[in-house]
Parts: structure tokens; sequence; C-alpha cells
């Protein structure tokens, strides 16, 4: 009896400690990352020649679920509810994550409460363009004409409280500049008047304005990152231009999981992301379209890094009388 009690107790355990695996196997069915943008974007264009290389190494269909909406915050919102076991990602930028949460009236989601940052893989300069009749060809003689004509000057951007409108606000502050801002609904219409002459400068993302730069009908002066745009070796960071040291105000996109997403998956999605973002060719692809590839920091640092980027354009945003004008 006790004999046939011990073999039922060991054939038991047997069993659980072989299913043990196979419950805990990540993933066990198709990843989903959610795209806060919509197809044919920088960002999904990225995210979806790394969704296949991360697929090859997780074993499992990795799936591009576009979520555009609510200045980025639906996908953001949609990824908060999810369940925490890493089947369900998203991607989301320095305006979700940092911007957004002093701007808007009301955010529904928490970046420490809700997700755990999994991959800082790129950021997104701005380009700081004037029209050619503007008489300066440097950062410095750029400062020195706006000085000399205070408040006279004007620069667009595709609204109030986006990234490209803080850059300048921000580069203002450095610099102690009075420019008037005008703000436009979208990007395109923002950057053809200033090639057309009838706004002065401002910063621009590089897919819209480098056919413009390349014809001639915007002069680019500085990159708003703290290294060279690949597309534009010749252009400095303002920084460096300036000079104007530790000067940075770009977009970056980062990898995010609901929170409490066990730590050795949170691990492994990591460790696969910053192979497969080392790969030369899909850092050529990168740099290919206007963007700069980043080696990821840890989980931890990549928490204190959202954290300061939070403190300062929220800092920014309640300077300018923004809080949650929107």
């Amino acid at each position: 009896m006790l004999r046939a009690l011990a073999r039922a107790v060991i054939i038991g355990c047997a069993l659980l400690s072989c299913g043990a695996p196979a419950q805990a196997q990540y993933p066990n069915r198709p990843v989903t990352i959610m795209v806060p943008l919509a197809a044919g974007s920088g960002m999904d264009v990225l995210v979806r020649l790394y969704a296949d290389r991360l697929a090859q190494r997780l074993g499992k269909p990795v799936i591009v679920e576009n979520r555009p909406g609510a200045s980025l915050m639906l996908a953001a919102n949609a990824v908060a509810q999810s369940p925490p076991d890493g089947h369900t990602l998203l991607v989301s930028t320095s305006s979700a994550m940092a911007i957004n949460l002093t701007l808007f009236r009301q955010v529904t989601y928490d970046p420490d409460r809700d997700f755990i940052p999994i991959s800082l893989y790129v950021k997104s300069p701005f380009i700081l363009v004037v029209n050619p009749d503007v008489p300066a060809k440097t950062v410095p003689e750029l400062i020195k004409y706006v000085k000399e004509n205070q408040g006279k000057l004007s620069y667009s951007s595709p609204g109030a409280g986006v990234a490209q409108h803080l850059s300048m606000e921000y580069m203002k502050s450095q610099f102690g500049l009075d420019i008037t801002h005008v703000p436009y609904r979208a990007t395109p219409q923002s950057i053809q008047d200033i090639a057309a002459g009838h706004i002065a400068l401002g910063w621009a993302e590089a897919g819209a304005s480098l056919p413009l730069i390349k014809d001639g009908k915007l002069r680019a002066l500085a990159v708003s990152s703290t290294t060279r745009l690949p597309l534009l070796p010749d252009v400095p960071p303002l920084a460096e231009a300036a000079p104007a040291p530790g000067f940075e105000a770009v977009s970056w996109h980062m990898l995010l999981a609901p929170a409490k997403t066990p730590s050795e998956i949170v691990d492994r999605l990591h460790d696969e992301m910053k192979r497969i973002l080392a790969e030369p060719e899909l850092k050529q692809k990168i740099e290919t379209i206007g963007l700069i590839p980043f080696d990821t920091p840890s989980v931890e640092d990549l928490r204190a890094y959202r954290r300061a980027e939070q403190e300062k354009w929220g800092t920014l945003v309640k300077k300018l009388g923004l809080e949650g004008s929107q």
C-alpha cells in the first residue's frame, strides 16, 4: 500500500515537472506589437523590419497591429490593459510617454505603473531648417540674426505641444531668442511654408524635409540629436554647432510590455532586441529612413531615461502655460 502510494506520488511529481516547462514556455502563441501610428509610417516600417527577425528568434509569429488615435494614447491604453504575459507589446514615443503626461488634461495610463520598458532602439532627430533667403549659413549666424530681429521672425510646427514645437521652445530658452510660433495642423504644410518663404525657420522631421533640402528649397543648419544624422553627414548636431553641450531634442521609439510581465520574459525580449538591432543590415535600413540606431540601455536605465524626459518636457510644457491644454 505504502509502496503504491509512493509510486503514485513519484509519477505525479514527474508529470507535473514535465508539464511545468510547457506552461512556462514563452511565447506559446503569436506575439502582437501594437503601433500607435498608421501603416506605412516610418515607425510602422521599422517595426515590421524587426518583427520578422523577432519572430524567427521567438519561434512564433509576431503580428504588427496598427492602432492610431488619441495622440498616440489609444494604443498605450489598450496595451496597459492587456495580460502581462509578453504576448502584447507596445511601441511608443516621447510624445506619449513623456510630453502628453503634462500636456493633456486626462491621461488614463501611467508609464511607471502600467509599463515595463524593454528596448529604446532608435532616436528620431529633427533638422533645423531655414528658408534660403535667411542670411545665416551656420547656427551661430542664425542666433545672431534672430537676436538682431527679436520678435520679427516666425517658426512653424505641426501644432502646439508637439515635439517640433517644444524643440524650438527649448532652443529659444537656451539662447534667449524671441521667435513667434505659427502652429499648423500637419507636418507637410508647416515645412512647405518655410520653403515658400512665409515662415523663416523650424525644426522639421527628416522624412518630410530631406527632399526640400536636397532640392535647395530649404537650408539645413543642424540636427537636434547629439550625433550626426547619417543621411546628412555634413550637418552638425546643434550641441556641436552652437555650441550647446548636452543639447538634445529628439523623439524616440521604445518597446514596452504591460506592467507585471515576468522578468524572465522582459529580459529575453530585451536581449533579443539588442541582438536584432545590432545587425549591420538593419542598422543601415534604419539610417535610410532618417533615424539613428541606438544601442538600448538596461531596463532600469530605460526607466530613468523616460523619467528624465518626462521631467524635461513636462517642465517646459508648464513654463509655456500648456499644462492640461489638450
